[in-house]
């Protein structure tokens, strides 16, 4: 299997797919295969290895979900509560289909944002409440390098007036709802989600090299970003959903949908506490029951799941739920996937996957604008693991 995997990795690089990248897979708990191949920074030549620090982007998701979890398990949060009881600003939403503008005539619940079913956008011109929220995230990118950066709470404040695209619960739709659930954290906790994730997560798990910024005896493991160009991978030097491309100081705007930076092995072991049912080196991190909500609980509505699948063709037989994908239906799925897993992936490239059935955990490492043709490469490493292992 890892000579399958390494062969995989070494053609992606030489075929300019990606700069490099790192596998690490996992059953039971034991280690199976590590590859590497490829670099981490290019016009130096520091290649990939397995301290590189990456960008998770939307593979932040499934640690917001977690603490959103962690805080219902200790009676702090009700996931069919209205978002509005915890977030006052959230009581009076509108609607807006085609430039038609309503009252919304339901409420937002904590569960709506957790399935991304809210009506929340992510920055998008093709509607009105895409392009509200496009103007939120460009005033916190504009605000970055200020004396008065936008915080988390105050993006969740701006976020509440945008329309939204739809009627509370109506459909999925990939949003900002994650970064209003890191604001409720915060809301609910009454302290930052930086120092809730650091408390209760990467402290415990001894995540040492997870934030959501790499301090400056780090910054040399930071990979780089590539994208496409006419004569190859070139860097991308981008802000991005409002965070800096350096990650060089601690943010005031720490997403929950997409802040982390983190490592290969530092992931792995948020995945296996998961996969043990809470616990993790002897030491329970969360609930043996809260674990089980987090990766059973809270899907989409039964027959809601076409708009997913229309974002992402592959995840045919999955369903959506606590900011994870979680197949449903294997005799669907296009890879090779067992009924129950779940995971996420990140803007570029970074993927989580966990087979409750098998033991098996899968983490992929890579920076590349859009994921490109990472998202090939790595269900087909998937595939190989699956093969082997299932």
């Amino acid at each position: 299997m890892k000579n399958k995997i390494d062969n995989l990795l070494k053609i992606a690089v030489e075929n300019g797919d990606t700069a490099g990248a790192n596998v690490l897979v996992l059953k039971d708990g034991n280690e199976i295969a590590y590859c590497e191949s490829g670099f981490r920074d290019v016009a130096n030549s520091v290649p990939m290895t397995r301290d590189t620090i990456f960008r998770l982007y939307s593979q932040t998701k499934p640690v917001t979900a977690a603490a959103v979890i962690l805080l219902v398990s200790q009676g702090k949060i009700d996931l069919t509560s209205w978002l509005s009881d915890y977030m006052p600003e959230y009581s009076e939403m509108y609607v807006n289909v085609g430039g038609e503008r309503r009252p919304a005539a339901n409420h937002i619940t904590v569960g709506m944002l957790m399935n991304m079913s809210s009506g929340i956008a992510y920055p998008d011109e093709n509607s009105e409440g895409g392009r509200q929220s496009g103007e939120v995230f460009w005033t916190v990118e504009n605000r970055l390098f200020s004396d008065k950066p936008v915080t988390t709470a105050e993006f969740a404040e701006m976020t509440s007036r945008c329309d939204l695209c739809f009627e509370p619960g109506e459909r999925f739709m990939y949003g900002a709802s994650a970064d209003i659930l890191g604001a409720l954290v915060e809301r609910v906790s009454r302290t930052s989600l930086r120092d809730f994730l650091i408390e209760n997560f990467f402290e415990p798990l001894e995540m040492n090299d997870t934030d959501f910024y790499v301090p400056a005896e780090k910054s040399t493991r930071l990979a780089k970003v590539y994208d496409y160009s006419e004569s190859g991978l070139a860097e991308v030097r981008t802000n991005h959903l409002g965070l800096r491309y350096e990650r060089d100081v601690i943010p005031a705007f720490q997403s929950g949908g997409a802040g982390l930076c983190s490592t290969i092995d530092d992931y792995a072991k948020f995945a296996s506490m998961l996969l043990n049912g809470g616990q993790y080196g002897g030491r329970r991190v969360m609930p043996e029951a809260a674990v089980r909500l987090l990766i059973r609980g809270g899907r989409l509505p039964c027959g809601k799941e076409k708009h997913l699948q229309e974002c992402w063709s592959w995840m045919s037989g999955y369903t959506y739920g606590n900011l994870m994908r979680v197949c449903e239906d294997e005799s669907r799925a296009m890879l090779f996937s067992s009924k129950g897993e779940y995971g996420w992936d990140g803007w570029l490239g970074t993927f989580f996957s966990n087979e409750p059935a098998h033991g098996i955990t899968l983490l992929f490492g890579t920076q590349q604008v859009g994921i490109g043709k990472t998202g090939t490469l790595v269900r087909k490493i998937k595939n190989i693991v699956m093969s082997e292992l299932a």
